[in-house]
């Protein structure tokens, strides 16, 4: 029989800050990142192991997205 796995120490994240719409009203949005801020607050009902990989793939989501806008 296995040992029943450890659960996460610590608080859990809470959920996403509101959405910011932008100068008057705009909604200055960004399908990846708002995809990537969705995964990281949906990983919250999800395992350890697999909230980590998560959070990496939100995390490349963001570093991509920033070097192309960083690029434009």
């Amino acid at each position: 029989m296995t040992a029943p796995r450890p659960g996460p120490t610590g608080p859990r994240p809470g959920p996403p800050p509101q959405r910011w719409t932008g100068e008057n009203g705009q909604d200055d949005a960004h399908p990846a990142v708002e995809a990537a801020v969705r995964a990281i607050a949906n990983a919250a009902t999800l395992g350890p192991a697999d909230q980590i990989a998560q959070y990496e793939a939100a995390y490349q989501t963001l570093r991509e997205t920033l070097a192309t806008i960083d690029q434009a």
